[in-house]
């Protein structure tokens, strides 16, 4: 009870150096692959997850954005895979450190934005300026335009990091008092563990749709952009 609520968000080290990089390269290693020409049932499974999944955002998309889809289905992997791995006792969950997600959100982001501008700048620089604006309204629009471009990678890495945040909290307060229930009110343990194994699965579905909802929001940027 008396440890720190927000230790398992501190960034472990080894010898006193980092281990972050380590934990990000690790989620890749769990994804399997097939040396043979008939694939098993796990395989299948996999590629038919990832067909849909890549179907559903690309399917807006024209053929330069179609270039951007590898890309888009690797990111989503990745943080569906690295939010599952957090979600194990003792370990780490890169994606509740808002460093890393404005290191995804920021590259991205500018990708497309600066794509829009080399392709079609035109309809890039009409995003600041809608049609029949008044004229004493124009600079206040522009301005207000701008803003909200340039805080789109921030609100995607504070939606991210925010999320996996507020879950891991609630599983480990939810947990912390379970243990301590356990040698007061066996009734009452049983009901909490009941909580924790249902917001566990809550965690889990909210792990994978936080990382479908940043992927397709930079699909949308990519659309707006191509």
């Amino acid at each position: 009870m008396n440890e720190n609520l927000f230790a398992s968000f501190i960034a472990p080290t080894i010898l006193g150096l980092p281990a972050a990089v380590l934990i990000i390269l690790f989620p890749p290693l769990l994804i399997p692959t097939s040396k043979y020409l008939i694939n098993n049932r796990l395989i299948t499974t996999q590629q038919w997850l990832i067909k849909l999944t890549s179907k559903q955002m690309m399917t807006m998309h024209n053929t330069k954005g179609r270039t951007w889809s590898l890309m888009l289905v690797s990111l989503i992997i990745f943080i569906a895979t690295t939010n599952l791995l957090g979600l194990l006792p003792h370990s780490f969950t890169p994606t509740t450190q808002l460093s890393m997600n404005l290191a995804m959100a920021i590259p991205l982001w500018a990708g497309a934005v600066i794509m829009g501008f080399r392709s079609k700048i035109k309809n890039a620089l009409a995003h600041f300026l809608p049609q029949g604006t008044p004229t004493p309204l124009i600079p206040m629009l522009v301005i207000i335009e701008t803003i909200s471009l340039l805080i789109q990678p921030m609100a995607l890495a504070v939606r991210l990091t925010a999320n996996i945040t507020a879950g891991h909290l609630l599983m480990h307060l939810i947990g912390s008092a379970t243990l301590a229930m356990s040698t007061i009110n066996l009734p009452s343990t049983l009901i909490i563990f009941t909580i924790l194994t249902l917001l566990t699965i809550l965690e889990i579905a909210v792990a994978l749709i936080q990382a479908y909802v940043f992927t397709l929001l930079v699909s949308l940027y990519l659309h707006d952009n191509t």
